[in-house]
């Protein structure tokens, strides 16, 4: 069971020894649970990918790496935090009507070489030109850039980028895909953030 996007303890020792325990899957794609494995931006900016191991079992569990956790070394994780900063920066200029930085789309078309195998050609001993596939690239390059195709997917199509929201709740910084039929969703979870604000309202009705 994942804690919800508010509940982090007051008393959190910071830095982590690791995030594993504070993940949640709000975000309604890859993007945007990776943008989301940055706690708390609204005020303690806290770090869940940790350590490189953190990284490769977060990989796992989002479902774009398989099974064993690839290993992550330090400068590789530094990278994927990179990208992941280059996530919200192009989302959050989105939802602020602002144009994308550019060195954020850049970083994240970077990552897009990593995204599949890739086209090579060749030629055989006997000089004949052979097409097929580049190496692929290691685990948890090729998990990061899946995760970079799922944020040039949403954020190059402007019918996704209609649906990319920050929770309205004013302790939540969790960010999310809309779903709903509608497209008027504005929490990331009605069970968490939802239910605390209706409460809120009912507390504030009957004071």
């Amino acid at each position: 069971m994942h804690p919800p996007a508010y509940d982090l303890p007051e008393e959190l020792a910071l830095p982590l020894a690791s995030g594993a325990p504070y993940w949640y899957w709000l975000g309604g794609r890859p993007a945007l649970d990776f943008v989301n494995t940055r706690r708390e931006r609204w005020r303690r900016q806290v770090e869940t990918l940790v350590t490189g191991a953190d990284l490769g079992r977060w990989l796992v569990q989002a479902g774009v790496a398989s099974p064993p956790a690839p290993r992550v070394p330090r400068d590789l994780l530094d990278e994927a935090r990179e990208l992941r900063e280059a996530i919200d920066a192009a989302v959050t200029a989105i939802l602020e009507d602002r144009p994308a930085p550019r060195g954020a789309v850049v970083l994240i078309d970077h990552w897009l070489d990593h995204a599949a195998p890739r086209p090579h050609l060749a030629l055989t001993d006997g000089g004949v030109p052979v097409l097929g596939e580049r190496a692929p690239a290691a685990a948890a390059q090729r998990a990061l850039g899946a995760i970079a195709l799922d944020a040039a997917t949403m954020l190059g199509s402007e019918r996704e980028r209609a649906r990319i929201r920050i929770c309205a709740s004013d302790t939540c910084s969790a960010r999310f895909y809309d779903r709903s039929p509608a497209g008027r969703r504005r929490w990331c979870s009605m069970n968490a953030c939802g239910n605390v604000a209706k409460a809120r309202r009912h507390r504030a009705r009957h004071a």
